[in-house]
């Protein structure tokens, strides 16, 4: 493995070989005890990177796999998109010997993840006291909602973060409902957040050979992930509020009409401004002193966009953003999610790829990272519930080293 003078002494791992040629983290072990999104997000990015993942299940198994619809030949689509390149083994914490099992995978893991609530796991002996008293290389990371604080009592749902952080607030029109993000976008965050912090937790360990905890909670992934809104504040007392589809700080940046529907159109710089102005037929609008320069154009919005609309007017979206294109405006349409993948395959980034083979292979999105010398594995299909029991026990049971 990657480090092994760190790693526990152990048998190798049921399934490390694999039709794709090995990834970075190929030999790394990885015990996953989490569930919904967060921290299988952040287990399948590490499966995809060739580590070993086994995913433990309680029963009834991971609740997203109730999530439905929708569906693919059963299964929810909610699950699929987040536990491929793993195994799964059921494991009821309250039965002796299922927890001996559990013991043992923590104790051969180079890595566990766990998202239940704060403390939760000390009953079973599976907290990180616990389980570095005879793993002390591991590298464990927990996610919860509000940390292991003062806020360990409170449900950690990504829709209540959205709303206690303050993201809500910002969505939606600027006199209208606050809306959530379409997507559970601190939970990715989170997950994202937690691989970060193992990657480096293991560096640290091939350097020191010590082993260490690694804790992300949502609210702090929310507050960083919220960038500059959250920063405007914390620098300048600013809150930020809703403002639909508009920039506080950059103007145009968001969809305008054309002659045939919306085109988002991000002139980020005075540069990309002036060759807009070009290109849809009024250079005048670059030298107007209330709108030369970006402080001006958003400060005079209210005054330019009517003045941009009347030339995008024009022409349908598709012409302006060939023209706009070819002129350094950054602009796009707004697609649906069918369309964004189209246009992604359109482009050549192969953006669905087949987990498995033959006919149990599943597809999904491909993991968007690659790499000059290795590259992403796309092996196992979403395990079934237990789908791997049997074989993974069998593991467990035999010699550790």
């Amino acid at each position: 493995m990657n480090d092994a003078s760190a790693a526990p002494d152990r048998a190798a791992a049921p399934g490390t070989t694999g039709t794709s040629p090995p990834g970075p983290l190929a030999g790394l072990l990885v015990a996953d005890f989490s569930r919904v999104l967060a921290g299988p997000y952040c287990t399948q990015i590490l499966g995809d990177l060739g580590a070993e993942v086994i995913k433990v299940e309680g029963p009834g198994g991971d609740d997203t796999r109730h999530w439905v619809p929708p569906v693919r030949n059963g299964t929810s689509t909610y699950y699929l998109s987040v536990n491929r390149n793993k195994r799964s083994i059921l494991l009821n914490l309250k039965d002796d010997a299922d927890r001996a099992l559990a013991t043992e995978l923590a104790r051969r893991a180079d890595i566990m993840i766990e998202n239940f609530k704060p403390g939760g796991l000390r009953q079973f002996t599976l907290d990180y006291d616990s389980v570095r008293l005879t793993n002390p290389a591991v590298i464990y990371a927990s996610i919860t909602g509000f940390g292991s604080g003062g806020g360990a009592h409170l449900p950690g749902y990504d829709l209540i973060v959205e709303a206690m952080s303050g993201m809500m607030s910002l969505q939606g029109d600027a006199n209208g409902t606050p809306y959530r993000a379409g997507i559970a976008v601190f939970d990715v965050m989170s997950g994202l957040q937690t691989a970060i912090g193992i990657l480096a937790a293991l560096d640290h360990r091939r350097r020191t050979g010590a082993g260490q905890r690694v804790e992300v909670n949502l609210m702090s992934a929310a507050l960083a992930g919220m960038v500059n809104q959250t920063g405007a504040f914390a620098s300048a007392g600013v809150v930020p509020h809703r403002m639909g589809n508009s920039h506080p700080s950059l103007f145009p940046y968001e969809p305008l009409p054309t002659g045939d529907g919306d085109l988002v159109i991000a002139a980020g710089n005075d540069t990309q401004f002036r060759n807009l102005c070009t290109v849809i037929g009024a250079p005048e609008l670059a030298t107007d002193e209330r709108f030369a320069v970006n402080s001006d154009r958003t400060a005079n919005r209210d005054q330019l966009r009517p003045l941009l609309v009347e030339r995008l007017k024009a022409r349908p979206a598709a012409e302006w953003f060939d023209l706009l294109i070819a002129a350094g405006v950054p602009c796009g349409p707004i697609n649906s999610v069918a369309g964004g993948v189209a246009f992604a395959e359109r482009i050549g980034l192969d953006p669905v790829v087949l987990a498995g083979h033959g006919e149990t292979a599943v597809p999904g999105i491909r993991n968007p990272l690659t790499f000059s010398a290795t590259r992403p594995r796309y092996d196992l299909p979403p395990p079934g519930l237990d789908e791997h029991g049997e074989q993974i026990r069998a593991w467990l049971a035999s010699p550790a080293g």
